[in-house]
């Protein structure tokens, strides 16, 4: 029998030029988790300078040039936050407005999943342009809505445009693991998120936990001085063993929890993506801890 298809999402569908609705999860079924070392058929550029960020920040980027000349990297805005696993997208929705031109990337390598997150980014950006058009020129509804989002947006109520309009944040299909340095240069990001990752309980799997000795040199190489690794599980186990590794690197030091209640990031790491929200209704813990990229040795 052959797979069935997938129905156009209800978000990409347009009815006299207006927006029906949100894509919804029904559609995008998949395994919780995907095997990191398995031969994924994925597209990744051949190194930092020659990836077409237009495809993903229309806004921010020109269409690139026709020839296959690298794009010149230095008078273009950057990407600074990557969601590692980014799941179905809630911490890159909530951190948006709040950061309204700053690039921010969600990685994920399950395919349906990811066509999700972009499929809502798509959605939301087209109803921030329909809002956007319908209040133009208004500044004071424009203020209200800076202010009624500054602490993330409530996207199933979105009635008032949100700064940046959601321009500024995109997704791929990647796998971390393997191709991060393809895509970010050396001291490119100032954030990179860990949030709920697979726990991979089997001793003979910890292998594949996407914080492991093997990895950290690289999410090193891509974390500016002064940059912060964020992670947080449900896990007490995996939350030990990420800590440990982190604080063990030589590039890397634990902040201090009175350090992070300054930090707005911090309460949407726990609230804002699906899984924080389900460990909140079945009233498990959340364990945080966050690290600093320290600068680099003097030689």
């Amino acid at each position: 029998m052959g797979k069935r298809k997938r129905q156009v999402p209800k978000a990409l569908q347009e009815e006299e030029g207006k927006i029906v609705g949100m894509p919804q999860k029904r559609h995008y079924r998949q395994r919780a988790h995907a095997n990191p070392f398995a031969d994924h058929s994925l597209d990744y550029p051949n190194s930092p300078a020659s990836m077409d960020w237009h495809a993903h920040f229309p806004a921010f980027y020109p269409p690139p040039p026709q020839s296959n000349q690298d794009i010149d990297m230095e008078v273009q805005k950057k990407v600074e936050f990557a969601d590692i696993g980014c799941g179905f997208g809630g911490l890159l929705i909530a951190l948006a407005p709040m950061f309204p031109e700053t690039l921010m990337l969600g990685m994920e390598i399950r395919v349906s999943v990811t066509q999700y997150v972009s499929d809502r980014i798509t959605a939301l950006r087209l109803r921030c342009r329909e809002l956007e058009n319908q209040s133009t020129g208004d500044t004071d509804v424009q203020e209200e809505a800076n202010e009624e989002h500054k602490d993330g947006p409530d996207e199933g109520k979105l009635t008032k445009t949100v700064p940046g309009g959601y321009q500024n944040v995109s997704v791929i299909r990647g796998n971390a693991m393997k191709f991060l340095p393809n895509f970010f240069e050396r001291a490119q990001l100032s954030k990179i998120f860990f949030l709920f990752p697979d726990p991979h309980f089997k001793a003979r799997k910890h292998k594949a936990r996407i914080i492991s000795p093997t990895l950290l040199a690289e999410y090193a190489h891509v974390l500016r001085p002064g940059g912060i690794v964020y992670t947080i599980t449900d896990v007490k186990d995996l939350h030990e063993w990420m800590a440990h590794h982190l604080s063990a690197f030589p590039l890397f030091e634990l902040i201090p929890s009175d350090d992070l209640r300054d930090d707005p990031v911090v309460e949407q790491i726990k609230t804002s993506t699906e899984e924080g929200k389900k460990v909140e209704r079945n009233g498990g813990e959340k364990w945080v801890a966050c690290f600093r990229r320290l600068d680099d040795p003097v030689r």
